[in-house]
């Protein structure tokens, strides 16, 4: 017997897969009746009926199920061996990275990225999941948050997190002025699943409370309840800092808490040679260097003139009415 040819075979998968002949000719761009013909002549040169159609679509029938079984993993391991010589633009990069690091960190220097390079095509991802290069061929590279272990990648470091206290200009104003170190403890804190607090402590002084107002396992909702005014946050320099300059959070202390955990863009070795990446890759670097510098800076600068910088005090307990 001949064998079957692999268009044949590919369109019977992706019949059976869909259970529909109409989506099926339209992910493999053909017509209908193309797709029909190729299943026919596949069935006529098995001599077996792999169908069966309906009002609803197709199913397969037990030969069919176990041509599949066979079929799909070897197709499957084909579509894997290709991704690699897929077409690729080097005019447009696609990158994957966190929505909270895109919004605060990435999106508001965008602006001299594109005037510098007007002819790229940038192509944003937001996920909270780490890509997989190798599924996803058409992620060219991403940024991320962590401490710099992905086995097989091309790793560039671009700065380490920084963690400051944090808090709403409302919480300060409520809580009488800015506090003292050994004061803090004092404030209501927010908690995080890390052990950074205790850090803070070791360093700056003063002891974590008994008790957190409230814990989070998600740095952008643990900033969010900053800004409105739950309690201090342990905020992450690289989220907090627009929220800093627009006013919505006040630093409660010049000192800075440098962590082992950083930001980095990380790309598979087929990025490599790719124009785009390295046009991004030059410029990324440059505001990374220019994020450090002006860091201290920018912190420094933003001491709240607007509250009172007395140090704190317990807030008054109201008068006890007269029985």
């Amino acid at each position: 017997m001949n064998r079957p040819p692999l268009h044949a075979l590919l369109g019977f998968a992706t019949a059976a897969r869909l259970s529909n002949l109409t989506r099926a000719a339209e992910q493999m761009h053909l017509t209908v009746s193309a797709l029909s013909h190729q299943i026919r002549t596949l069935e006529e040169r098995l001599g077996r009926r792999l169908f069966e159609r309906g009002p609803r679509g197709v199913r397969l029938t037990a030969d069919g199920e176990r041509l599949l079984s066979v079929v799909a993993p070897h197709l499957d391991a084909l579509d894997h061996a290709l991704r690699p010589y897929s077409p690729r633009r080097d005019e447009v990069l696609t990158l994957s990275l966190m929505a909270s690091m895109a919004s605060s960190w990435l999106v508001p220097r965008l602006g001299s990225f594109v005037a510098r390079y007007p002819q790229l095509e940038l192509n944003l991802f937001s996920s909270s999941a780490l890509v997989d290069f190798d599924r996803e061929p058409g992620i060219d590279a991403a940024m991320r948050g962590g401490y710099g272990r992905w086995p097989g990648l091309v790793i560039e470091h671009l700065f380490d997190e920084t963690l400051v206290p944090v808090a709403s200009p409302e919480l300060v104003a409520r809580m009488g002025g800015l506090p003292a170190q050994e004061d803090l403890h004092r404030w209501p804190l927010l908690g995080d699943l890390s052990t950074y607090w205790q850090g803070w402590f070791d360093r700056y002084g003063g002891q974590p409370p008994a008790r957190f107002v409230a814990h989070f396992d998600d740095s952008e909702t643990m900033h969010r309840a900053a800004v409105e005014g739950l309690g201090v946050a342990l905020g992450r320099m690289a989220r907090t800092r627009l929220l800093i300059r627009n006013g919505q959070l006040v630093p409660l202390s010049q000192g800075r808490l440098k962590i082992d955990w950083g930001h980095y863009l990380v790309y598979p070795q087929r990025s490599v040679d790719h124009a785009g990446l390295e046009s991004f890759r030059t410029w990324l670097h440059e505001q990374a260097r220019q994020y450090v510098e002006q860091m201290d800076a920018d912190l420094a600068a933003r001491e709240p003139a607007a509250v009172s910088a007395a140090p704190a005090r317990p807030p008054k307990k109201p008068r006890a009415k007269p029985r």
